[in-house]
């Protein structure tokens, strides 16, 4: 019996001479696109440069484009995506790619830092650890974001991003609409203020593709909406104030 192949295109991405390279790659029962990527690896060109590591969806840093669309390759299973017996593997869209499947993950983590999405506390370790009330409707919201691993599918998914280098993107907004919701957090108007400056939320378009693409199931849109609601308010405040 033959074995059936699989038409596999590696993009190496905008920047490289051999963007283009094609692999026939033996199809497997309950194949994932990453099983199918370290084959080329492995079987057909030991160059090809790529991230994985938990294989179970934990970590994040095996996401790439897959037929234009960003994925978790470890549990994206080949058959899913196959258009016909072929499948197209690209670098994330919206990041500098280092080399092949490798995507400069730098200027997201900016993003992150630029958007106040890091712990404002006021305690130290001699403190009593504060009591978190998990049924309070800000913690609610809170913990609606806190599963992202920052594995950048949202961000690649996010036009808004491809046409804005500024905009801060939906990880690291919804980050920062975590926080301001977090009871321990106390850092409300730094956050506001870094998420309503030229590249903060209001930018965004509402197109909701974070939300469609992201594989933990997070909602950045609504997220996205509380950080305009929240800095509208805070700026009529100060109107009113000044």
């Amino acid at each position: 019996m033959t074995q059936a192949t699989l038409t596999v295109t590696i993009d190496r991405g905008p920047d490289d001479q051999s963007a283009q390279t094609v692999f026939q790659v033996p199809a497997f029962d309950n194949q994932t696109v990453l099983d199918v990527v370290s084959w080329v690896q492995q079987n057909a060109d030991p160059t090809l440069s790529y991230r994985f590591a938990c294989r179970v969806g934990m970590c994040g840093s095996c996401a790439m484009m897959v037929n234009g669309v960003p994925r978790w390759t470890c549990r994206t299973h080949i058959a899913k995506v196959l258009d016909g017996d072929a499948v197209t593997i690209a670098p994330l869209r919206n990041l500098p790619v280092i080399k092949d499947l490798v995507v400069d993950m730098d200027p997201f983590f900016d993003k992150w830092i630029a958007a106040e999405g890091v712990h404002h506390g006021d305690l130290t370790r001699d403190d009593p650890i504060a009591p978190v009330d998990t049924a309070t409707p800000a913690r609610v919201v809170a913990d609606a974001g806190i599963e992202c691993i920052n594995c950048s599918v949202c961000y690649a998914a996010c036009d808004t991003v491809a046409n804005n280098d500024d905009y801060l993107g939906p990880a690291a907004l919804q980050r920062a609409w975590t926080l301001l919701n977090d009871a321990k957090d106390t850092g409300r108007d730094v956050i506001l203020d870094a998420v309503s400056g030229d590249g903060g939320c209001h930018n965004c378009h509402a197109m909701g593709s974070c939300t469609v693409y992201c594989p933990n199931d997070l909602d950045p849109m609504t997220a996205i909406a509380g950080l305009k609601r929240e800095t509208a308010k805070s700026f009529f405040r100060k109107d009113r104030r000044s």
